[in-house]
């Protein structure tokens, strides 16, 4: 099961909307066969991993990450490809929460006499999938809130000056979390400041995610990398109504695709806008900023993770914090978190969090 939970991560940032599985086809001791979910959702691990197998899965044990599904939809259900290769045993480290599933995937096995066992590795597998699952459980993708600051908690100087706080490891190691990722998201604000490309870069990877700017006003710069590069990697816009018809046409004709989003109070309703994402199929998204941005997602608890990079350096009082204002009154209107991950990454430190109620 450890193997094919490694052998699902493969498919992380690449597959949505469905989930990063994998499996391992194993019979007498040894693997026939190996699979994750495909760039795009199909085909499903089940069937890359039977395919290897050949005649060999008959009669031999699949270990799944996920309950196999028993649904039609683009793909014949992988309980069915399953059945129809005599496999005797299915291993599964977790029940599929999708109520087309949701234990009908078993059940389908269990009917054809194949042996079920399932609960291995399930906190791993509940952990790799949690994007997934949050976005089918509620309706939004999961959210990971990067934040990358001095000691003090600044991520840039009075002057606005930001590059670089953090050393390169720090850098290459959020590439890599950028890729594990659907979608990168990013305020309007920092699209205007920073100018992003928001790619992964030097990491030798064959695809990118998508890159998601929030801007009510859609008052961004024509001629950045972002809009530049619109055609060759996803751009989705996220803006409110009243849109100046101009910019929409502007941006439609580079290429991004646009997200029209409700109103709360003066700012884009954070709420809508993960919605909208999810809708469109997002199971994960890496928020990188600014500090607007993280204070709204805060503020309305939407984020399910927090990620630190914190600098060995103090930039003072008159620096750009981190978080914006969530004009909070008392601690206990606070989101809280509980330390999941501590660990020094090159002269840098990497503090992750997750929530209080769902340590993962």
């Amino acid at each position: 099961m450890a193997l094919a939970l490694s052998l699902g991560r493969r498919g992380m940032g690449r597959c949505w909307p469905n989930p990063a599985v994998g499996c391992v086809i194993v019979k007498e001791g040894r693997i026939l066969g190996r699979g994750w979910t495909q760039p795009g959702g199909r085909p499903h691990a089940e069937p890359v991993a039977l395919a290897q197998a050949g005649e060999g899965a008959r009669g031999a044990t699949a270990y799944v990450t996920l309950e196999p599904c028993s649904h039609y939809g683009k793909t014949p259900p992988c309980s069915e490809a399953l059945i129809k290769a005599g496999v005797a045993r299915v291993v599964a480290a977790i029940e599929d929460s999708d109520p087309r599933v949701s234990g009908q995937g078993f059940q389908m096995l269990r009917d054809a006499g194949i042996q079920v066992d399932t609960g291995v590795l399930a906190d791993q597998a509940a952990r790799d999938l949690a994007g997934f699952f949050r976005r089918i459980e509620q309706g939004r993708p999961w959210v990971t809130l990067k934040l990358a600051s001095s000691f003090d908690g600044r991520i840039a100087t009075g002057s606005g000056q930001s590059k670089w706080i953090t050393g390169p490891e720090s850098r290459r190691l959020v590439h890599a979390m950028r890729m594990r990722h659907d979608a990168v998201m990013v305020g309007g604000g920092t699209a205007r400041a920073d100018d992003p490309s928001l790619t992964v870069r030097d990491l030798g990877v064959d695809h990118q995610p998508v890159r998601v700017v929030i801007s009510r006003h859609l008052d961004l710069p024509l001629m950045s990398q972002l809009a530049r590069t619109a055609k060759e990697v996803p751009v989705w816009l996220c803006h409110g109504a009243g849109v100046a018809h101009e910019r929409v046409e502007a941006w439609d004709g580079l290429g991004a695709k646009l997200l029209p989003c409700a109103l709360h109070g003066v700012q884009l309703d954070p709420n809508d806008i993960l919605r909208q994402l999810g809708q469109a199929g997002l199971n994960s998204v890496f928020c990188e900023g600014g500090s607007a941005l993280a204070a709204s997602l805060l503020a309305f608890d939407l984020v399910d993770e927090l990620i630190g990079f914190s600098a060995g350096l103090a930039i003072g009082a008159e620096g750009l914090p981190s978080v914006g204002a969530m004009g909070l009154g008392q601690l206990d209107e606070a989101p809280r978190y509980v330390l999941d991950e501590l660990r020094p990454v090159g002269g840098d430190v990497l503090h992750r969090w997750v929530r209080r109620q769902e340590k993962i």
